[in-house]
């Protein structure tokens, strides 16, 4: 079974649906059989790095909420967080581009370790309150993830590298009607949309494993007059 996902390091709801997806995955007997693509998507391409204002300041200015109620729309994210066992900092939380970001995790990819980077990528951007726009940051998870930190700097500060693969992706997720995330994709004919009860990753699982595994059913298209035929236990042909 194939599960696309696309998703940003900069999305609380990612996280979340993240963990909920491994909570179902571990419920699911036949997690070995699941392959996941991990696919790039950038909430805001067009996002600045880091410069030293609120994660409610600039949720207050894209959205048009006021601060008070950014922090409250933060805080109810933050407790769905907490439900699942994760940790939002938002207080702290320093708003970024995130494309570096994805490079880092097509270069962790490159390695076959693209799922441990990713982890590291949230942890440290919403729990830490890391800037993961910092190139010297991201050696840093890299290096933690068990690459080489000096190979991972040399790629991060050559902007091409990884780029078409992040590129791809997005172009990928504009073709299939994505506009948002997380966003997942079942053997290129199922979808889930969002951060999704565990139980919802569970059905659709079930779902796509089981026709995946149907016995095959044959269906006549024989017109109503009958044809004729050979047998094999006469060695004859009947009109």
């Amino acid at each position: 079974m194939k599960v696309e996902v696309w998703s940003d390091v900069a999305c609380p709801f990612c996280y979340i649906g993240k963990r909920k997806f491994e909570e179902a995955l571990d419920q699911f007997p036949h997690k070995n059989q699941v392959h996941i693509v991990f696919k790039s998507f950038e909430l805001d391409p067009h996002a600045q790095l880091y410069d030293g204002k609120s994660y409610f300041e600039k949720l207050s200015s894209k959205s048009g909420m006021r601060i008070g109620q950014a922090k409250h729309f933060s805080a109810s994210i933050a407790l769905q967080a907490e439900n699942i066992g994760l940790k939002f900092n938002f207080e702290e939380l320093k708003s970024t581009n995130t494309f570096d970001a994805h490079r880092l995790i097509k270069f962790g990819k490159f390695h076959g370790i693209e799922t441990t980077i990713i982890e590291k990528l949230y942890y440290a951007y919403f729990t830490e309150s890391k800037d993961i726009g910092d190139i010297e940051i991201l050696a840093d998870i890299a290096e933690a993830s068990g690459l080489e930190r000096s190979e991972a700097l040399e790629v991060l500060r050559d902007k091409t590298l990884y780029a078409n693969d992040v590129r791809l992706d997005e172009s990928d997720a504009k073709q299939s009607g994505i506009t948002g995330v997380p966003y997942y994709i079942f053997n290129q004919k199922h979808t889930i949309s969002g951060a999704q009860p565990t139980q919802a990753f569970v059905r659709i699982l079930q779902k796509v494993w089981e026709e995946e595994n149907a016995e095959p059913n044959l269906e006549s298209i024989s017109s109503d007059s009958d044809g004729a035929f050979c047998t094999d236990d006469s060695n004859s042909c009947l009109p």
